[in-house]
């Protein structure tokens, strides 16, 4: 008997299942754009907490990401950019020496979850030579020129936000919403999406699917109310 794959959940709930204390969460979107705001009010229901954050920002507001900060769920964040407009959270929970904090140069936070995902443990780039991002870190010089050896950085669940999604878990991302999402996706044990619109498979150009099923576990219908792009 052929078993049918579908990765496709009926509830926010089951989406979000067994997703543990202490675990490491990537989050997807760079900004609002892209960003999982479903699966986060998902994470915040779903109550795990001792967790570590890699984004692009630290959150902004009061909702989504600010609230976990808010909440006390969150114990490290790693990412690029954690003070931004509106991030006034992250300044009142980081006063307080509650939150350890990670900054990590964009192109080098992609590329470590890109290692993640493709099997390579760390690489060598010249980003952060010379800076105090690099204290700690081997350097290497290779022909001449000084490298800071970066480690992958691999999560036991990436939350990403696509635009479609068929049941093997296929996606395809909308503009700039693809940013970090497919490589996140990559780098995780459990990638749990969110996806604008389902459809049936085969109906998407193998030539437009951006992540392959075989880096997803879940896809949860989160509809914006948007028709697909012609």
């Amino acid at each position: 008997m052929t078993r049918v794959i579908d990765k496709i959940v009926r509830s926010m709930a089951e989406a979000m299942a067994g997703i543990p204390d202490g675990a490491t969460i990537l989050l997807g979107g760079f900004g609002a754009a892209g960003q999982p705001t479903a699966l986060l009010d998902g994470l915040i229901e779903q109550g795990a907490t001792d967790l570590t954050i890699v984004a692009n920002n630290a959150g902004t507001g009061r909702k989504g990401f600010a609230r976990l900060l808010e909440l006390g769920r969150v114990r490290r964040v790693i990412c690029s950019f954690p003070r931004s407009a509106g991030s006034v959270v992250f300044e009142e929970v980081y006063r307080t020496g509650r939150l350890e904090l990670e900054i990590v140069p964009q192109g080098t936070l992609a590329e470590r979850m890109r290692a993640a995902g493709a099997g390579i443990p760390a690489f060598y780039t010249r980003t952060a030579v010379g800076t105090k991002l690099a204290e700690g870190k081997e350097v290497r010089n290779i022909d001449g020129v000084d490298y800071v050896m970066e480690r992958a950085l691999p999560g036991d669940v990436a939350l990403v936000e696509a635009w479609q999604a068929d049941r093997w878990g296929n996606l395809t991302y909308r503009r700039s919403g693809r940013n970090f999402n497919p490589v996140m996706a990559m780098a995780a044990k459990l990638t749990i999406v969110q996806a604008q619109h389902i459809v049936d498979l085969g109906a998407l150009d193998p030539e437009g699917i951006v992540t392959p099923g075989v880096f997803v576990n879940r896809v949860v219908h989160v509809p914006y109310g948007d028709p697909p792009l012609g």
